[in-house]
């Protein structure tokens, strides 16, 4: 049994979150965004994360895979020689220009009228070019589920995220978005994704600071892949995104270059995740290029 610890913000704002809420929520339906999309106000907000809330993720996602106080600790000290929360900015207040950014995930049924329209490449990897992105948490097979044949996305799978698609692929899906629309649209920075999460006073996750095993996609609460976007309320952030907590990794536009590789910094959590990285602060590098069954994408674009 998943043991939940409390915790309130760095600013103890945890008892107004109800009202903060309400406000956000309010006042986000804005004329200056598209249809689809929500308006996230300019202003400071939380951003990052301090050891507390590091120390809270590791000990969270050992209890979501041990059981007896023995058990847990030695999972937590493996995950901690693996080092995954080490690497979160600094927590700080930072100051964020207004955007606007898409509710919902990119969908297969959207992504094909772009394939469709540009013949542009459908979604899908090689077994070979797989191997070498050793990332193989998930075996070749795995992936098959999620192939396109012909144009055509998976049964049952229109309004899933899209999926096996690389930032370069994302990045040509919003250059066509952006001529069909005649709105400039652009993959969100890591920042803006972050601020879009978790509102500004801090929060843990998109729903407030304690882990809720039914709140999303994750590796115990799910169909074991990919579901449709919007099917977990409590994902949804204080500005009504939907999915900033499970489902699939999302691409940002926030580059940087390791072992002369270019990485892209990806934020959320993946349906396979543990409840530590599905937090509004986690984030981590992938190169540009991959593909993954793991990873899909959202817009966002200036307000009017």
């Amino acid at each position: 049994m998943l043991l939940v610890v409390s915790l309130v913000t760095a600013c103890g704002q945890a008892n107004s979150q109800v009202d903060l809420d309400d406000e956000i929520n309010e006042n986000s339906q804005d004329s200056r965004c598209a249809d689809g999309s929500v308006y996230i106000e300019r202003g400071r907000y939380i951003a990052g994360s301090n050891k507390e809330e590091r120390d809270y993720a590791y000990r969270l996602s050992a209890e979501s895979l041990a059981n007896t106080p023995e058990e847990i600790a030695d999972v937590e000290t493996r995950l901690r020689q693996q080092r995954w929360f080490d690497f979160e900015p600094d927590q700080k207040t930072r100051r964020m220009g207004a955007f606007c950014i898409n509710r919902d995930l990119v969908t297969n049924e959207e992504y094909q009228e772009f394939v469709l329209a540009t013949g542009y490449h459908e979604p899908g990897i090689t077994a070979e070019n797989y191997q070498e992105q050793n990332m193989l948490v998930h075996s070749y097979q795995e992936l098959r589920p999620y192939f396109w044949r012909s144009y055509q996305f998976p049964a049952g799978k229109a309004n899933h995220p899209v999926v096996l698609v690389s930032q370069k692929d994302a990045l040509a899906y919003a250059a066509w978005k952006s001529q069909e629309d005649g709105i400039a649209y652009r993959l969100p920075t890591a920042d803006e994704w972050e601020k879009a999460a978790r509102g500004n006073d801090g929060r843990y996750f998109a729903w407030g600071n304690d882990w809720q095993d039914k709140a999303t996609n994750w590796q115990k609460n799910g169909p074991e892949g990919t579901s449709r976007t919007g099917a977990y309320p409590l994902s949804k952030s204080v500005y009504g995104v939907e999915d900033m907590a499970g489902n699939v990794f999302e691409f940002t536009s926030t580059v940087y270059t390791q072992d002369s590789q270019e990485r892209a910094i990806m934020k959320g959590c993946a349906w396979d995740d543990l409840p530590g990285f599905c937090r509004t602060a986690y984030r981590h590098g992938r190169p540009t290029t991959y593909r993954h069954i793991l990873f899909g994408f959202r817009l966002v674009s200036d307000p009017r």
